[in-house]
């Protein structure tokens, strides 16, 4: 049914491995000026599958304080270095920077003229991340969102 991966990408992207497992937290969603357009919590879960077409697979569960929740899946194959996202919702790639650090370039498939640069810093104890996108339509920045997680027990 499920066929075995050839890559190991624990090996291939040992930084992006240190993030295996659930995380709890919140992202705040700003405008150029700082005003406050969006908040909400979230947990995310991200896995290593070892059979099938996935190198990677992130579920991201948001929830808003007026009850509003939402869930999508995040499926990504490894090619060059970097794995690859091609959803619905998004498509990019993301690669590892240094020992604490992940980057992704992706665009929203429901914005147009638009693509984020994400930052994703793990603490030395891989307890904590802290991620920031920078949103741009048509070269322009026009919105930023600071996301703050917990590692879940």
């Amino acid at each position: 049914m499920f066929k075995k991966k050839s890559v190991d990408l624990r090996r291939e992207m040992p930084v992006l491995a240190r993030h295996e497992g659930d995380w709890e937290g919140e992202y705040l969603h700003l405008n150029t000026a700082g005003k406050v357009l969006d908040r909400h919590g979230s947990h995310l879960s991200c896995m290593f599958p070892f059979e099938g077409q996935y190198a990677y697979y992130q579920i991201n569960r948001y929830r808003w304080d007026d009850g509003k929740r939402e869930e999508l899946h995040f499926p990504a194959v490894f090619r060059d270095g970097r794995i690859w996202w091609d959803t619905s919702r998004i498509a990019g790639s993301g690669w590892e920077v240094d020992e604490n650090s992940v980057m992704l370039k992706w665009s929203r498939k429901d914005v147009p003229n638009s693509y984020l640069y994400e930052m994703i810093q793990l603490s030395r104890d891989g307890q904590s991340r802290y991620r920031t996108w920078h949103w741009f339509q048509n070269g322009e920045l026009f919105q930023r969102t600071i996301i703050n997680e917990r590692r879940m027990k």
